[in-house]
C-alpha cells in the first residue's frame, strides 16, 4: 500500500500538525505527483503568454525604448544606460569580503574542473574506399546568460552558466539581470561576473531581457544561445524565441524529491525540503519513504524549523501547496514513483544509495547519502545546477559545455568511394521520387571525366 501523508497546510503555530492525506495505491500517488508537475500550466500560463507576446513584439519594434519602459514599469527605476560599467564590476569584486571571495573562487575551480571534462571530442575516420568522415565541434560566437533577481540573489547561477560557456570557448558572454528599484545589481552577482570573465553586464530582466538577447537592440547585442532560469515570463519568452536562438531548457519551478528509509535523520529531511521550498512559492518538496515514523513526524519538524525562518511566507506557501509525503512498502515502489515524477533534484537518504541509484532512470541530479545534500550541488559540487524540471528529466539533462557548442559533419569522398557507392544513392533517390538527387550522381559518372 502507498499512503500520501501530506499535502496540507503549514500553520504558524508549531503545535498544529499538517493535515494527512492518504491514497490506496501507487496510481493515486502518481496523480498527486502529476498535479505538482503541471502546477504552472493552464490559466496562469495562458495569461502570461499574452503578456510575453506583447513584450517581445514591442522590443522587436522599439528596441531600447521598450526596454526603458518595461524596466520602469516592472523594476521601478528609470534606466538611461543599461550596461554596468566595467569599473563597477571590478569594484564589486574588490569589496567582496575575503571569505566570500575564497568561497567563490573555490566554487569556480570545482565547477570549471568538472566542466572541462565535458568538452566533446572531434571524430574522424577513413572508410574502406578512401572517404573521410568526421564530426567537428565549435563554440557559438555569443552567449547570453539570464540571472534571476527578485526574491534572492544568485551568484551561483552566474558561475554555473558562465563557466561552461568559457570552457566551450565562447568568444563573448553577455549577462542580463533585473536590478532593484535603485537600479543596482547585487554586488556578489557582479563579483561572480568578474571572476568568470563575462564581457558585458546589463541591468535588464524579465521577458524583455530575453527579447533583447534574441533580437538585439541598440545597446544589447543579439546572441546565439540563451541560458539561465527565470520566472514564468522568462521561460515563456525563451520558448517563443527558440529558433531565432538556441536555449538551454524551459525551466519550471524548482523541485526536490527525497527517498528515505529508516537510516534517514528527521532533521536532515526537513531541512533539505525547506532548502528547496525557500526558493519560490511554486517550489516543490516531496518525501517518498518506507519509514512510517519519519512520515508521521516530519510535518511537526518542518513547522519547528520554520519558526523565525527569514523566508517563512515563501516556505509556508510552497510546502502547503506543493509539499507531499508518500509512504511506500518498499524502496522499489519509491524508485518507481520517483522515475514517474522525474525530479530535478533527487536525494537518496538510504542505507545503500549506490544500490538504489541503479533503479533510478529519470533525474536531473542524484545526491547520494547524508553527506551530499542538494545545497552542495547548488554551489560547488562541480556538476551544473541548471537542471531539467517539471518531468523533463525523462529526456533532458543538465546544462553543460555542449549547450554552448554545435557540431558540423565532415564528408569527404574520394573518386573511388563515389564510384563504389553511386548506384546505391541513385536507387535510393529514385525510390523517393527525387529526380535531381539521382541526376547529381549520374552527372558525375566516370564517363564524363
Amino acid at each position: 500500500m502507498t499512503q500520501i501523508i501530506n499535502k496540507g497546510e503549514v500553520q504558524e503555530t508549531p503545535s498544529k500538525k499538517l493535515t494527512i492525506k492518504t491514497a490506496n495505491n501507487i496510481d493515486q500517488a502518481q496523480l498527486e505527483l502529476k498535479a505538482i508537475t503541471d502546477r504552472t500550466s493552464g490559466i496562469i500560463q495562458n495569461k502570461a503568454i499574452k503578456v510575453v507576446d506583447d513584450i517581445l513584439k514591442s522590443v522587436s519594434e522599439r528596441g531600447d525604448e521598450a526596454l526603458k519602459e518595461y524596466t520602469s514599469r516592472f523594476d521601478g527605476f528609470l534606466a538611461e544606460k543599461f550596461q554596468v560599467p566595467s569599473d563597477l564590476i571590478l569594484k564589486a569584486w574588490e569589496e567582496t569580503p575575503k571569505e566570500l571571495q575564497s568561497s567563490l573562487l573555490l566554487a569556480k575551480k570545482r565547477i570549471e574542473k568538472f566542466h572541462s571534462l565535458q568538452v566533446p571530442k572531434n571524430i574522424t575516420y577513413t572508410g574502406l574506399h578512401g572517404e573521410t568522415l568526421g564530426r567537428r565541434w565549435s563554440p557559438v560566437e555569443k552567449a547570453g546568460i539570464y540571472i534571476p533577481g527578485g526574491r534572492a540573489a544568485y551568484p551561483s547561477t552566474v558561475l554555473m552558466n558562465a563557466i561552461p560557456a568559457y570552457v566551450a570557448g565562447v568568444n563573448q558572454t553577455i549577462m542580463v539581470s533585473p536590478a532593484n528599484s535603485q537600479g543596482d545589481l547585487n554586488q556578489t552577482v557582479l563579483a561572480a561576473a568578474h571572476i568568470t570573465g563575462i564581457n558585458k553586464v546589463f541591468r535588464v530582466g524579465g521577458a524583455q531581457a530575453i527579447g533583447a538577447l534574441a533580437i538585439g537592440t541598440q545597446s544589447i547585442p543579439k546572441v546565439d544561445v540563451i541560458t539561465g532560469p527565470g520566472n514564468i515570463y522568462v521561460t515563456l519568452a525563451k520558448k517563443k524565441v527558440y529558433g531565432k536562438v538556441g536555449i538551454d531548457s524551459l525551466a519550471g519551478p524548482s523541485e526536490i524529491l527525497i527517498i528515505a528509509d529508516q537510516s534517514a535523520k528527521l532533521e536532515h529531511v526537513a531541512s533539505d525540503m525547506l532548502a528547496q521550498s525557500e526558493h519560490d512559492p511554486l517550489a516543490s518538496a516531496i518525501l517518498i519513504t518506507t519509514n512510517k515514523k519519519l512520515a508521521e513526524k516530519l510535518p511537526a519538524e518542518i513547522e519547528r524549523q520554520l519558526i523565525n525562518h527569514p523566508r517563512f511566507d515563501i516556505c509556508q506557501e510552497s510546502i502547503s501547496k506543493w509539499g507531499l509525503i508518500v509512504l511506500c512498502d518498499n524502496l522499489e515502489n519509491c524508485a518507481k514513483l520517483s522515475n514517474s515524477f522525474a525530479p530535478e533534484h533527487l536525494e537518496l537518504l538510504v542505507e545503500d544509495p549506490k544500490e538504489l541509484s541503479k533503479s533510478i532512470k529519470n533525474a536531473g541530479a542524484i545526491f547520494m547519502g547524508p553527506w551530499s545534500p542538494e545545497a552542495i550541488g547548488d554551489y560547488l559540487g562541480g556538476p551544473n545546477h541548471t537542471l531539467p524540471t517539471s518531468g523533463t528529466a525523462r529526456f533532458a539533462g543538465a546544462l553543460g559545455v555542449e549547450t554552448f557548442m554545435k557540431n558540423t559533419s565532415i564528408i569527404d569522398f574520394s573518386r573511388e568511394a563515389f564510384n563504389e557507392n553511386k548506384n546505391a544513392v541513385v536507387h535510393l533517390a529514385n525510390s523517393e521520387g527525387l529526380h535531381s538527387h539521382a541526376e547529381s550522381i549520374r552527372i558525375r559518372d566516370s564517363k564524363y571525366y
